[in-house]
């Protein structure tokens, strides 16, 4: 029987990258978007036929994931396979983060893998068969400056999968996180011609990573030959010194 995957924020990016593997291995795979209606109907029309479900949902709204786990076990069963994808980014000085902006990124990069989780855990727990994937980042590592929420809401995915691990273990579900470097995505096109240069040089690899490097690295997480890796935090960042 097909495994059934679920990933938040796959409809561009990194998730759309993991989403094409998994359907390539012919997974059941369920996927949500919260905005971007364009992009999801073209993910729709390009993989037809595949058994794939599309899901609208603010993925930081309780109720909303549940019932998004509702559907995917009405036609799919139960999730066996998350990967925790979805993310927002935002570049301010600590001094001029609102309260709002700061419990925002965290409702979204931290308290989505709850409901996530939350959603899926006594399923996986219940089978003694499971695999979560949580999407941190470089920063949630090292830190970067003009970027305190967003490094510390990626700090705190690392301490979410290893303690989650470290829980369900025992139930032979393997917890990892995933956390790349900079990635040639959306989320870093704000950043101008000069600054993608100096972060190639910065690189021992001498490139900036791409959405294929961080899919293939989650792709390997959830294989049969990942199944003694758990509580780990895997860096695809081509090799800076963090």
């Amino acid at each position: 029987m097909a495994h059934t995957a679920f990933i938040t924020g796959a409809t561009r990016g990194i998730g759309l990258c993991i989403a094409k593997l998994f359907l390539e291995k012919g997974m059941n795979v369920a996927v949500t978007y919260e905005k971007n209606d364009t992009a999801a109907h073209k993910m729709a029309k390009e993989f037809d036929g595949k058994n794939l479900m599309i899901i609208k949902c603010d993925v930081s709204d309780y109720y909303a994931v549940q019932n998004a786990f509702e559907k995917v076990s009405s036609v799919f069963g139960g999730v066996d396979i998350l990967v925790n994808n979805a993310g927002i980014a935002q570049q301010k000085l600590f001094c001029d983060i609102s309260r709002k902006e700061w419990d925002r990124m965290f409702d979204v990069n931290i308290g989505a893998m709850y409901n996530t989780v939350k959603c899926c855990y006594n399923h996986m727990v219940n089978q003694k068969w499971g695999r979560i994937i949580n999407i941190s980042s470089i920063w949630g590592i090292s830190g970067a400056s003009c970027e305190v929420h967003y490094s510390a809401s990626k700090a705190a995915v690392i301490g979410f999968t290893k303690a989650l691990a470290k829980e369900l273990g025992p139930s032979g579900i393997c917890v990892n996180c995933v956390a790349p470097g900079v990635i040639d995505t959306e989320m870093n096109s704000h950043l101008c011609e000069e600054d993608m240069t100096a972060l190639e040089e910065e690189t021992p690899l001498c490139r900036i990573g791409t959405v294929q490097d961080i899919a293939l690295c989650v792709e390997y997480l959830v294989s049969d030959g990942a199944s003694f890796i758990t509580g780990q935090v895997i860096s695809p960042n081509g090799g800076i010194v963090i």
